[in-house]
């Protein structure tokens, strides 16, 4: 039996079917395809991937607007610009023979241009979005903002992906909500200099829509995986990964010089305060920093869920204020600490609850496998 990540099953080997109910974020195929410590390796890799690229990203794009840089359609260019970095890996994954019914099913090419370019827009629209909230915000309140993605994506996964609420994810959900209304009512006077208390409520606003959207395409790619892509290969994902990104590159190249920001781009290197060649260093390692995290969430969403993955993103966020006060000293109060512990707290809630999931998963397989000997 093989049982499927929308919680359908089919039968193998003229084995009796039996419902599995997925009640969180686990995706049962690859849990009986690969062994308990293959899983969660690969599992691993994904969130080292996501946390560190994420972090690193966000403290990059929040030095460059430090040092003088000020062009929000740069700020969204380099967020998807690196994307060949990933046609490297997909040359060296080994290629799979495809099944017949699988190819049989395979959506058209036409099918497959209209979502990547439907998706590469709206990520384009989502990190200019990122941009602009960065841009008046300091780095820790930032991240902890952007923690709401996870409300957001439980919201949408319930929805769309039919994703069931245990006791676990309520409480995640509720205690990540209340941490980011706690920074919502909290005064950032130790925000970028000469940011306005308007352009702070435009940052915190542009953060926060940020979120939800970015939590609607999680949802959309897990569902394209599941009933549209219909494959379980990881060079299925970096396609995705890849193809989304170019349509994203494009449309955030067209606004760049649709808004006349790219006159400005020679001046802005010029003035930058650390020089011309850490200018462009910027530039690059945001943007191959942005792809390393893209990797590791396209990845969470295929290995387990869009909401799995929204939950190590929300832990890197909760994280990324402590490397912003080592590294910008940003200035942490009461209220901000309190935001972040909740943060972490609703996380690892999560995450409790998937470990929780994985242990009922191996006892139904193994169930299953029982029942067939005798």
């Amino acid at each position: 039996m093989v049982l499927h990540a929308d919680g359908s099953y089919s039968l193998i080997d003229g084995q009796e079917a039996i419902p599995f109910k997925n009640e969180t974020v686990m995706d049962p195929t690859l849990l009986i395809k690969l062994g308990r410590w293959q899983w969660w390796f690969l599992v691993a890799i994904n969130i080292f991937f996501l946390i560190v690229g994420q972090a690193g990203a966000v403290l990059l794009g929040r030095f460059y607007y430090d040092q003088g840089g000020n062009s929000t359609w740069m700020a969204t260019l380099v967020q998807t610009a690196a994307f060949p970095v990933l046609v490297i890996p997909l040359y060296f994954l080994p290629s799979q023979k495809e099944d017949q019914s699988t190819s049989s099913t395979s959506p058209s090419l036409l099918v497959l241009a209209l979502i990547y370019f439907v998706l590469g827009l709206v990520i384009a629209g989502d990190n200019m979005l990122y941009s602009t909230g960065l841009l008046y915000l300091s780095a820790s309140t930032y991240s902890i903002i952007s923690s709401t993605q996870l409300a957001f994506n439980a919201v949408f996964s319930y929805f769309i992906n039919s994703q069931k609420f245990s006791a676990l994810i309520f409480n995640s959900v509720i205690i990540l909500s209340l941490s980011v209304a706690l920074i919502g009512v909290n005064d950032d006077s130790d925000g970028p200099a000469g940011v306005s208390a308007q352009k702070h409520i435009i940052g915190f606003i542009c953060t926060l829509a940020a979120s939800g959207i970015y939590s609607l395409l999680l949802s959309l790619m897990q569902l394209t995986f599941q009933k549209v892509l219909k494959k379980e290969t990881f060079s299925v994902v970096l396609q995705m990964q890849i193809f989304t990104a170019l349509v994203a590159t494009c449309a955030s190249l067209v606004g760049l010089f649709a808004s006349g920001e790219w006159k400005t781009l020679h001046g802005e290197m010029e003035s930058f305060g650390k020089g011309r060649v850490l200018y462009v260093m910027t530039l690059v390692w945001t943007a191959v920093s942005w792809q390393v995290c893209s990797v590791g969430v396209v990845g969470l969403i295929f290995v387990v869920s869009s909401l799995f993955s929204n939950v190590i993103s929300t832990l890197s966020l909760a994280v990324t204020p402590l490397a912003a006060v080592i590294v910008f000293h940003d200035k942490m109060n009461g209220v901000k600490v309190i935001a972040m512990l909740m943060a972490i707290w609703g996380s690892a809630s999560y995450i409790y609850q998937n470990y929780l999931d994985d242990a009922k998963a191996r006892r139904a397989v193994a169930d299953v496998s029982e029942s067939h000997i005798a």
